[in-house]
């Protein structure tokens, strides 16, 4: 008989924060794979379970999902946990599991703490709809096409950061999206809880030194299609800016007045300008 794969949520900080559920899940299954063998050994001891455990992480679940489903195809029931929080959000878990699926093996969810719920629900922003976007890349133009892609996103936007990467990646995003709302939060459920809200540029300059992992919640665009489509013009050179409408099949005449008003200036300027 086949095994069954479980994906269980730990605790993002406060030990306090598992299901019982889980606890039991843990118990029962034959094997855990964790992201971090050490990390998770202490929470189980804290739980007084004790299990075999094996290393499943970013850089070997490639290889690890084989070894994985062997064990569930023995008739194995395997448990797949992250350091902290839900697994396969931003943490190992979707390799072995797509390929479980694949095998027709049962994933089961055992849910429990998530630190972008968490920051969310206490953002003060739009909880209704909102978009996940995890941790960008480190790579600038990767990031910047990311950011590009979501600049006229109305849904709430919910990034992860680390401490030496937020004011950076906070003022990256100032550039592309405009001084936004958002919320800061830190360490939660931890000792050193803390929410930090207000505008992009008012949250850098209060800032202070990034300590603890960090939830950067972002309000989603308030500008209408055709009022986004105008801040992209802007951004462009009036060379490039005038191409646009000339492609569209407009005249000279209602290109530099349409340019004068997308740019709130005086047509006599652009005018000038073209002449």
């Amino acid at each position: 008989m086949v095994g069954k794969l479980y994906l269980v949520a730990t605790p993002i900080g406060n030990l306090e924060d598992i299901t019982l559920r889980a606890i039991n899940v843990l118990k029962k299954v034959d094997l855990i794979a964790a992201e971090d063998t050490r990390h998770t050994l202490q929470l189980l001891n804290h739980l007084e379970i004790s299990k075999p455990l094996v290393s499943y992480y970013k850089q070997n679940e490639k290889y690890k999902k084989e070894l994985i489903i062997e064990k569930l195809e023995e008739g194995k029931n395997v448990a797949i946990v992250s350091d902290a929080g839900t697994p396969a959000i931003s943490d190992p878990g979707e390799e072995v599991v797509r390929y479980a699926i694949e095998k027709n093996i049962d994933v089961i969810p055992i849910p429990g703490a998530n630190a972008a719920i968490s920051a969310l629900i206490c953002s003060g922003l739009n909880t209704n709809q909102f978009t996940f976007i995890g941790f960008l890349p480190t790579n600038k133009k990767e990031k910047k096409e990311i950011l590009e892609d979501i600049k006229q996103e109305k849904r709430t936007l919910i990034f992860y950061e680390a401490p030496h990467k937020l004011t950076k990646t906070l003022e990256d995003i100032k550039e592309i999206l405009g001084n936004r709302e958002i919320a800061l939060a830190r360490e939660l459920t931890k000792l050193h809880e803390e929410f930090i809200r207000g505008d992009i540029q008012s949250v850098l300059k209060n800032l202070g030194e990034p300590r603890g992992e960090f939830v950067i919640i972002v309000e989603g665009s308030k500008l209408g299609e055709r009022e986004a489509q105008i801040e992209d013009l802007k951004q462009l050179s009036l060379e490039k800016h005038y191409e646009f409408y000339q492609n569209l099949g407009m005249n000279k005449k209602e290109i530099i007045k349409q340019i004068a008003k997308d740019r709130k200036v005086e047509k006599n300027e652009i005018y000038q300008y073209f002449m």
